[in-house]
């Protein structure tokens, strides 16, 4: 084993992340102090770490001498003062800044002057926490995620008086512990939280829009996207008690800017004591560490399944003509479809500048066009989601189907097109909140593909190959593509003519005397103006009055 970068390391802190830290610094063969202001916490998190390599060893993943040797390494800290040793103090405590400022305003009395001080917050300013340090130059943001031993990655944050050698010793004792670090800018969120904005804010809005279920929305977001965990499965793991106030502070660093702006469902969870897995009850109920989930209903079974026409203005075209051959769909190959075909929309079925228009959108024909989830490689899920004109026969197909509360999209503004439930809406957010991240460059879009929140792909590679580009908005496309797309003019009821009594035009209320009167007013500023002019010019010539007398 090489020699650590930081032989003692101290942790403050001994929760779920404290934990996790404290296993991987001793796994790189640091001692690691474990200090937490409730004595029984230090004695339980040595225990559950020494279960965790006990477990290793059964599994055959780790040998019993190196697990011993990683017990050992594990020592109690009674008081802070303890952690004077210390090379290296990691901050892992609850997320509110006054606290933490407390902290390690203590911290900087007690560590040598050569000893660097890295706090785990999540979401707020590194920058603000060492405000009040005397040596902010050693004090950076160390963030891990949960749970930290498998997600391969930590953010090294630099604040406003970071030094560079602090920034360097912290990246490479990231390797040494067998992590990804990424350098990333003091904004809010820094990186991943940053951009997994839309993945948690978007989930609860369409939950609270009533277009469909928690696990309806995990399942589509697992099985067809390629997430490991849809939102309220990563709600649950991380407990709301931490996810809730990070969406907060988010908002709040942000001017309140709405597009972060949390949800009242996690609110009413957190007040009520439902945070997930670690208290048995979140947006799942939890026996022995294991959610149990409603079975999923089964497809509904369509004996005469309806034509299916595709417009020759279709997007990807022949691998939506292989996707409906292997469903078994009859398809139609005339210049326009039957009144009995279902006619796809949306991402895979017509352009973007042809969707809702033409043949689609005329009067008798909207009853049966529908958005088709574009198809991903190798998925075992398809999403159905109609427009509110669809048939209720139509929106049947042998595929298995969203089964949402409210069928159907509803019209976005901002983007001029149906933002469609579950798949569709949260695709385009997902892509879209993660701009201004790259505004204010606290990395360039290739940085944020990284194990670290578990993502398939980042947003902008994520976004690609799903038709970023196409869609107003997207990251990807040139800039003169984002304006908003022309609406049709509508037509406007003429007017009602007022008719003027007499009597009000006699009092010079009428539309004349009103223009007379406005008319008039301007002549008499035009004049003033003038007079004026003439008057200074000649009192510069020496006759006359400087000031104008009023006409």
């Amino acid at each position: 084993m090489n020699t650590p970068r930081f032989h003692t390391v101290g942790i403050v802190g001994t929760g779920a992340m404290g934990r996790g830290i404290a296993q991987i610094a001793a796994q790189a063969g640091s001692t690691v102090l474990l200090f937490d202001t409730q004595a029984d916490a230090i004695a339980k998190a040595r225990d559950a770490l020494g279960a965790q390599w006990d477990k290793l060893v059964d599994k055959g993943r780790l040998d019993a001498t190196d697990a011993a040797a990683h017990k050992q390494r594990l020592r109690p800290a009674a008081r802070l003062a303890e952690l004077a040793g210390c090379d290296l103090v990691v901050e892992a405590i609850v997320e509110k800044l006054d606290v933490k400022q407390g902290l390690f305003a203590e911290l900087e009395g007690v560590v040598g002057p050569d000893a660097v001080l890295a706090t785990n917050t999540s979401s707020l300013s590194v920058t603000a926490i060492a405000a009040g340090l005397k040596r902010p130059q050693r004090f950076a943001g160390y963030h891990f995620f949960n749970p930290v031993p498998l997600m391969k990655v930590v953010e090294v944050i630099a604040g406003l008086k970071t030094a560079a050698a602090t920034c360097a010793a912290l990246t490479d004792y990231a390797r040494q512990m067998g992590h990804t670090p990424v350098q990333a800018a003091d904004t809010p969120g820094f990186i991943v939280n940053h951009a997994g904005r839309g993945y948690g804010t978007e989930a609860l809005r369409i939950v609270s829009e009533g277009v469909a279920d928690f696990a309806t929305i995990d399942r589509i977001l697992r099985d067809q996207v390629g997430f490991k965990l849809g939102p309220f499965e990563l709600f649950d793991l991380t407990a709301l008690d931490v996810s809730h106030p990070v969406m907060e502070s988010i908002f709040r660093q942000y001017y309140d800017e709405p597009r972060y702006r949390p949800s009242v469902i996690t609110a009413q969870r957190l007040a009520g004591g439902v945070l997930g897995r670690k208290t048995g009850e979140g947006f799942y109920r939890y026996v022995d560490g294991s959610a149990q989930l409603a079975p999923e209903p089964a497809a509904p079974r369509v004996d005469d399944i309806p034509p299916v026409w595709v417009s020759t203005r279709a997007a990807r075209r022949a691998e939506l003509y292989q996707l409906l051959k292997d469903l078994g769909a009859k398809i139609e190959t005339g210049q326009s479809p039957s009144p009995q075909a279902l006619t796809p929309g949306g991402a895979a079925g017509l352009r973007r500048h042809h969707r809702g228009r033409g043949r689609a959108a005329r009067p008798g024909a909207h009853h049966r066009h529908r958005y088709a989830g574009r198809r991903r490689r190798h998925a075992s899920r398809r999403v159905l989601a109609t427009n509110p004109a669809t048939r209720s026969d139509f929106a049947r197909r042998r595929a298995r189907p969203v089964r949402a509360r409210r069928q159907g999209g509803e019209r976005d503004p901002r983007l001029g097109r149906l933002r469609h439930p579950a798949r569709g809406g949260h695709r385009r957010q997902h892509r879209g909140r993660h701009l201004p991240a790259t505004r204010v460059q606290p990395a360039g879009p290739g940085d944020r593909r990284h194990p670290g929140p578990g993502l398939p792909a980042g947003p902008a590679g994520h976004g690609r190959p799903l038709g970023a580009g196409q869609h107003p908005g997207s990251a990807v496309q040139p800039a003169d593509r984002l304006r908003r797309p022309a609406l049709p003019p509508q037509p406007l009821a003429a007017p009602a003519r007022r008719h003027w009594p007499v009597a009000d035009a006699r009092r010079g209320v009428g539309p004349t005397n009103i223009r007379t009167q406005r008319t008039q007013r301007f002549r008499r500023r035009r004049k003033k103006t003038e007079h004026c002019t003439r008057r200074t010019e000649t009192s510069r010539g020496g006759h006359g009055s400087r000031h104008c007398p009023k006409p």
